[in-house]
């Protein structure tokens, strides 16, 4: 393939949406970090969780949400990842049209699917009654894959399928992903994105895992940001671009060396997009807590050299959405090129740590 062919053949990003502790829905996301409002609440007691606060949605009942039928047994993380696919592919009926079907693929990012199902299943499997100890309805939920399988029996995408886990990076590993479903023509489009739910087992296992100084850690988050990607340079006269996927690169830090680690991924995409750091107008980062945090920020300089693009933060407002924060950031600058003129034609940087060393970055061209 040639360089100009490769280029022409860049995935582009056509629509975007998130369910996030902001409120459900793009532009629900897109009003609350335009206000900077800050979304952390003291939690109810039914949560018996081991912090007293945490960033949720907001009235989030997925029996409420998505009706009665068919969710009885579905879990939070699940019903967190129909609810937005819904609300991407009821944005236009073009979203709809091109993203379900034979060659619709979905690609979640996720930490270990949901920790509070695995957790019950497994106790109930030891306090149980004879003879069957659990109820065989609820096994799917312990299954990482959950989410995205039903997301896609629910919406009819009968594409491929994939779940990724990822941690706090698991957003930019299903960009990737989708990038490389697209340019082998394994789907014509890819609803992208990635899902975390707050739970009190997902707070007590932070709590005891999380090796941060205590005040650097934010509160709990959670929700699910998605994309719907496609292949660029589409016939289709109607196709809405709203940024161009550039460059995906990810990489590993050993013993915590984040900072080279990351700075690698950033020469690479770089390199790779053809893109000079002044042409960079916006940088997320997912500030990390404590010291991979500030090697993160510290590598993004080295890079960008004398550019100062403008930060989107996002975790003091939503706090630390796990395996959906990497989404949120791209969603978060779509958001801010939406309404600053200056965005147009430039280019949006958005990087990721996690704490087992999963480091990443994503380079985005906004139209």
């Amino acid at each position: 393939m040639s360089t100009a062919t490769a280029l022409q053949d860049r995935p582009v990003i056509t629509a975007w949406t998130a369910v996030s502790p902001f409120g459900i829905g793009r532009a629900a996301f897109a009003d609350g970090l335009r206000e900077g409002r800050q979304t952390v609440a003291p939690l109810d007691d039914e949560w018996q969780a081991a912090a007293e606060t945490a960033c949720l949605v907001p009235d989030f009942r997925v029996r409420e949400v998505l009706g009665k039928k068919g969710t009885r047994s579905m879990d939070r993380v699940t019903g967190l990842a129909i609810t937005a696919v819904s609300r991407l592919l009821d944005d236009s009926p073009r979203n709809r049209r091109v993203g379900t079907g034979e060659e619709a693929a979905l690609v979640l990012g996720t930490t270990t699917g949901s920790v509070q199902s695995q957790m019950d299943f497994t106790r109930d499997s030891l306090t149980g009654e004879k003879p069957y100890f659990v109820d065989p309805a609820r096994f799917p939920n312990a299954v990482m894959n959950c989410a995205a399988g039903q997301s896609a029996i629910w919406h009819q995408l009968k594409g491929p399928n994939t779940t990724i886990a990822g941690g706090h990076a698991a957003g930019l590993y299903a960009l990737n992903y989708a990038r490389r479903l697209l340019r082998f023509g394994r789907a014509r489009t890819v609803l992208c994105g990635a899902v975390e739910e707050f739970s009190h087992a997902r707070s007590w296992l932070d709590k005891h895992t999380n090796d941060a100084e205590p005040g650097a850690v934010a509160p709990s988050g959670e929700g699910c940001g998605l994309l719907l990607v496609e292949r660029g340079g589409s016939a289709d006269p109607d196709q809405p671009v709203l940024a161009e996927v550039l460059a995906v690169e990810m990489g590993i830090a050993v013993d915590g060396a984040v900072r080279p680690a990351l700075r690698s991924c950033l020469e690479r995409a770089l390199r790779r997009a053809e893109v000079g750091v002044e042409e960079i107008w916006a940088v997320a980062t997912g500030e990390a807590p404590g010291r991979a945090g500030e090697e993160e920020w510290a590598s993004v300089e080295e890079t960008v050299g004398g550019a100062v693009p403008s930060r989107v933060p996002q975790t003091p407002l939503i706090g630390d959405t796990g395996a959906a924060a990497a989404a949120f950031q791209i969603a978060g600058v779509l958001a801010r090129a939406e309404n600053d003129p200056e965005a147009t034609g430039r280019v949006g940087l958005i990087t990721s740590v996690d704490r087992d060393g999963a480091v990443g970055c994503t380079l985005l061209r906004f139209r």
